[in-house]
């Protein structure tokens, strides 16, 4: 394997790559150019609060589709998934996903889960919709015929309601600062809400736990290289750099979303001008693609 370019990237995918009105990769560039750093040697992982069904179908299908599968023939391509924060991840491989490994440890009992999809069921379903998808954690997300404003007068009912049933559960739970603890003084559950959805997830599952073990599967293919990006449109998607940068790598985090506020940290923060989610995900591929002369 010849593993030239001194890059590596970790991509959340919703808003970087994944438009977040049509939850699609809707920029052809983006799918031309992540196939055409691939095989040039950049090591790709996705580190994604998503199923492995959702990056399956949106992320890796459009890939292989568009060259990826002859990519692969140059022996260079290192790609990755990490799904729902960390509780899952599997191999990208020719014929798209490998086995995907699922980390039982970190899901929610499955009483819990059925309670929630019922609760969706019986009183959000005209604006929200229950994601059967995931494996670890719960997701509920903004229907796609339901205008974002209506949604979000929802999501804030729902999270106080999600709060109440995993209480009366006996599990503990955090939602912002208020915390319900279990029994035995445990707080091992959280409420994230997103733009488009709301997250009840085990609180160690972040996008530092996606990217180490990113880093893990990619150094046993072979060197690792020194220059690292992060990519993302959520404070959260900072960890991704922070796990890079404490361990000792030339690392900078793209914010694709800088109206949330951009943190202050001890590596290079990039944001794409004007431009936000994909159209800044778009930038920042093609500005690589060129740095890197793999313009054909």
């Amino acid at each position: 394997m010849n593993y030239e370019p001194n890059l590596g990237l970790l991509f959340d995918v919703d808003g970087p790559l994944a438009s977040p009105v049509s939850r699609t990769i809707a920029i052809p560039s983006i799918v031309t150019d992540l196939v055409r750093l691939a095989k040039a040697g950049v090591p790709i992982a996705f580190i994604t609060g998503r199923s492995h069904a959702f990056i399956r179908d949106e992320v890796v299908a459009p890939l292989l589709q568009n060259g990826l599968t002859e990519a692969f023939s140059s022996g260079n391509v290192r790609m990755f998934g990490v799904f729902e924060k960390g509780a899952a991840w599997s191999t990208i491989g020719p014929k798209g996903l490998g086995e995907v490994t699922v980390d039982e440890s970190v899901a929610l009992p499955a009483n819990t889960v059925d309670a929630v999809r019922e609760l969706v069921a019986s009183t959000f379903s005209d604006t929200m919709f229950f994601d059967e998808t995931k494996v670890a954690m719960i997701s509920v997300e903004q229907r796609m015929d339901v205008a974002h404003a209506d949604y979000v007068a929802q999501q804030g009912p729902f999270n106080e309601a999600v709060f109440k049933l995993v209480t009366e559960h006996g599990l503990g739970i955090r939602f912002g600062d208020r915390v319900s603890v279990a029994a035995d003084g445990s707080v091992p559950f959280r409420i994230d809400p997103t733009i488009i959805s709301t997250d009840v997830e085990s609180i160690l599952l972040d996008k530092d736990r996606g990217a180490e073990r990113a880093l893990e599967y990619f150094a046993g293919l072979g060197a690792l290289p020194r220059r690292w990006r992060s990519v993302g449109d959520s404070r959260g998607d900072y960890l991704m750099a922070d796990h890079l940068h404490a361990a000792g790598y030339d690392v900078a985090h793209v914010d694709v979303r800088p109206s949330d506020g951009v943190l202050t940290r001890d590596y290079p923060i990039v944001i794409e001008g004007d431009l936000i989610h994909d159209f800044a995900g778009a930038a920042f591929l093609s500005h690589w693609v060129k740095e890197l002369d793999l313009v054909s």
